[in-house]
């Protein structure tokens, strides 16, 4: 007779190995799972909505670069803490690689440079998707010149389309991030 523990991973085996390669390297985190990866369990996480200006979006895409799109005048973002500071600000960028979408997180650091790329979503075909060696790469990175295919970003050997679409993901959240300025007006 199977225990309860048992029973549960023998289902969760078998809708595994039941479920075609290609769809379970679709499978993905959800928001809470994403933000507690980035930070930890113990952090207070808090929802912030800043409404951009046209002058704000302006200065955005102009921080952002030519080639990276930004349209979005209404900004999501998460910002966490522990009992002593301010851990990161978190953005979920969701964009199109080729033809089919997808979800990245990308954690801003208080020293305002990326900490963690996370892919929540990726649509297109799982070669496609970027490896996250690659994706650990972006750590520490700020937003420069360097930022950039044509800089210090090395392309994704056969998935150029996904290092372009991770790279202007990166540049729009810092961007985004620059104007906002989550950590400057905490408390408000």
């Amino acid at each position: 007779m199977l225990t309860p523990y048992a029973k549960t991973m023998t289902a969760l085996t078998i809708s595994v190995f039941a479920t075609p390669p290609q769809l379970v390297a679709r499978q993905q985190l959800n928001q809470e799972e994403s933000l507690a990866l980035a930070f930890g369990k113990a952090a207070a996480v808090e929802r912030h909505t800043a409404y951009l200006t046209d002058g704000q979006l302006d200065s955005a895409r102009v921080l952002a670069g030519p080639g990276v799109e930004l349209r979005q005048s209404v900004v999501t973002f998460y910002v966490a803490r522990d009992s002593t500071s301010t851990l990161g600000a978190a953005y979920f960028d969701v964009h199109k690689v080729r033809t089919l979408t997808e979800v990245l997180m990308v954690v801003v650091s208080p020293e305002n440079e990326i900490s963690h790329i996370e892919v929540l979503k990726f649509r297109e075909p799982p070669d496609y998707r970027a490896p996250k060696n690659w994706l650990a790469r972006f750590a520490g990175s700020a937003l420069s010149k360097d930022l950039s295919l044509k800089g210090k970003v090395v392309t994704v050997t056969g998935a150029t389309l996904t290092s372009r679409a991770v790279t202007n993901a990166a540049r729009r959240v810092l961007a985004l991030h620059e104007v906002i300025q989550p950590f400057a007006t905490e408390g408000s």
